[in-house]
């Protein structure tokens, strides 16, 4: 909880955005060091080569409803390119793939030749954008609703001692107001402004195809009441403390960035003002639309929100070709089951069996309840010229 100024622990005091982008991605930064996200938590990508896997198929179909085998897969927040590799591995014979790593940190020793390791997404390419775990690492501010009712900024110092600022105002103030209006003393929001102006950047960077952000989330109608910022480091869960020996971290609005993004596409988006902290990061590291349903992008969703009815709470109507689904539902439509194998295979193929058991057992931890499984895929198709969802 915040403390008052007369406590005599030190500042400087910042806001948590401010504070966050030093410690993440500043000199010395959490994300900068040679170890990178995967020395400190496991991601999808990390728990199974089957996530790369129904990348490079959900990739695939992009390019089949583009009109052809030359497609961009842009991964944001790329982290060492893990991601890359294995798309890269498992694309189909013929498909030429164009790849770009969106990262702040250097470049891997031993990086596929064929990522382009950059620190915005290109513009104007036709295909994937994928970005796994990003948009919980893009810095925001905190509020909190004090005694009075008023919502302010809180402040932190680099040991992570927290205090009262200022009232929250201007664009900041309008945007807790439509996504996370606080009601009472005590109650905290993380302000997701920053996070729905990068994705509305980096979706408006496809000339055609499909923008695809997972994270860990929440929707209107089902906020948290004291928010989820917290801490992670060597894969045990910390108190965030803004000083680089932590990712620091905070779940998704992902309806608002939804609706910032909707109509994605170059000058799709209103991007928004500014506010403390600045801009939000578009690269950075983090640790299909309607992809995800019936025969292939922009049909019906597997579950989950759709263009087609009100999303939770006030979030309105999702724009037309958005679609929020669990990865759960994501992956089962790409092919990754936790299904055991026939038991009777043990006998006929006993080495076959062991195999399909592992697979099984990868896919069950991507699909888990109260885990992995539990993210959620806000999908967004970008139609173009020669873009025919089926």
């Amino acid at each position: 909880m915040p403390v008052n100024d007369d406590t005599g622990r030190s500042g400087p005091w910042r806001g948590w955005r401010a504070a966050t982008e030093t410690a993440l991605y500043g000199p010395g930064g959490f994300f900068l060091r040679p170890e990178g996200p995967a020395g400190h938590f496991r991601t999808s990508v990390h728990a199974s080569p089957l996530f790369a896997g129904a990348v490079a198929r959900l990739l695939a179909e992009v390019a089949a409803e583009l009109g052809t085998d030359d497609v961009a897969l842009v991964d944001m927040g790329a982290g060492r390119g893990e991601l890359l590799s294995g798309v890269l591995a498992a694309v189909p014979a013929g498909l030429r793939v164009r790849a770009y790593a969106v990262e702040r940190a250097a470049p891997p020793e031993g990086l596929d030749p064929r990522v382009a390791w950059v620190a915005e997404p290109p513009a104007g390419v036709r295909g994937l954008l994928f970005a796994n775990e990003w948009l919980d690492n893009v810095p925001v501010d905190v509020a909190e609703r004090d005694g009075s009712g008023t919502d302010r900024y809180v402040e932190v110092a680099p040991d992570g001692t927290e205090r009262l600022g200022a009232p929250v105002a201007g664009a900041d103030a309008a945007w807790l107001a439509r996504w996370w209006p606080l009601r009472e003393p005590g109650e905290r929001a993380e302000i997701g402004r920053s996070r729905d102006e990068a994705w509305a950047r980096a979706a408006g960077t496809l000339a055609a195809g499909l923008a695809v952000a997972v994270d860990y989330a929440h929707t209107a109608g089902a906020r948290p009441p004291f928010g989820t910022l917290t801490g992670f480091r060597a894969g045990r869960e910390v108190p965030p403390v803004p000083d680089g020996t932590c990712d620091i971290t905070a779940h998704v609005a992902l309806d608002a960035c939804a609706a910032a993004s909707g109509g994605a596409g170059p000058g799709g988006a209103e991007a928004g003002g500014t506010g403390p902290g600045g801009a939000g990061p578009v690269g950075g590291t983090g640790a299909g639309a309607g992809a995800v349903g019936g025969t292939g992008p922009g049909d019906a969703a597997v579950g989950g929100t759709s263009a087609d009815a009100p999303s939770p709470g006030r979030s309105g109507l999702l724009p037309y070709g958005t679609r929020l689904v669990t990865q759960r539902e994501a992956l089962r439509r790409l092919g990754v089951s936790g299904g055991r194998p026939p038991i009777e295979t043990a006998r006929t193929d006993p080495a076959g069996y062991v195999r399909a058991l592992a697979r099984a057992g990868q896919a069950a931890e991507l699909t888990a309840r109260d885990g992995l499984g539990d993210f959620t895929w806000l999908l967004q198709r970008v139609p173009g010229e020669g873009y025919c969802p089926a």
